[in-house]
């Protein structure tokens, strides 16, 4: 089944997920601006890598005033290895179902063997939301070897903060 196109400037969906260690990852529903990274979940060693930068870029991205939160189809025995594994600090959601996965307008896979996973899963994806809950900037991929590098979206996010630029790709 195709996913439906997340639009630029719409209010993101108020979903909710189970976060680890307890609590929500609530991304529609927190104030300010806010970066939600969905991952491929505790088999994909390139997650692992592309998570590690977002966590060495925590105290850059808080400078900004920008929360982070990161999401996936995982289980809570998934997602909680993985944050204790590599001591993850921001919020880490879990349980994303694949009707979710579509309503966000994410690619999914299915495993190629059981030794991969268990479930189908989000390909990766990364939303970020302005102050007034709208969806500022899409980056949606069918692989995983291609995501927005991070450095350049904190200065780009930056730039749009102090510019207050608008929402682009609404023509």
């Amino acid at each position: 089944m195709q996913p439906t196109k997340m639009v630029a400037g719409h209010p993101f969906p108020r979903m909710s997920w189970p976060a680890v260690g307890g609590g929500r990852v609530e991304p529609g529903r927190q104030t300010g601006w806010r970066v939600l990274i969905v991952y491929r979940g505790k088999h994909c060693p390139l997650c692992k890598g592309y998570l590690k930068t977002l966590n060495n870029m925590l105290g850059e991205l808080e400078a900004a005033n920008i929360a982070v939160s990161a999401l996936s189809a995982d289980s809570l025995a998934q997602a909680q290895a993985d944050v204790e594994k590599y001591l993850w600090k921001f919020p880490v959601g879990y349980d994303l179902t694949p009707d979710q996965m579509r309503e966000l307008g994410l690619y999914t896979s299915d495993p190629l063997s059981p030794g991969e996973t268990d479930h189908p899963f989000p390909e990766p994806g990364l939303f970020v939301i302005n102050p007034e809950g709208r969806v500022q900037i899409i980056d949606v991929s069918n692989a995983p070897f291609s995501r927005p590098d991070l450095k350049a979206l904190l200065g780009g996010l930056q730039f749009v903060i102090a510019k207050n630029y608008p929402i682009r790709g609404r023509a």
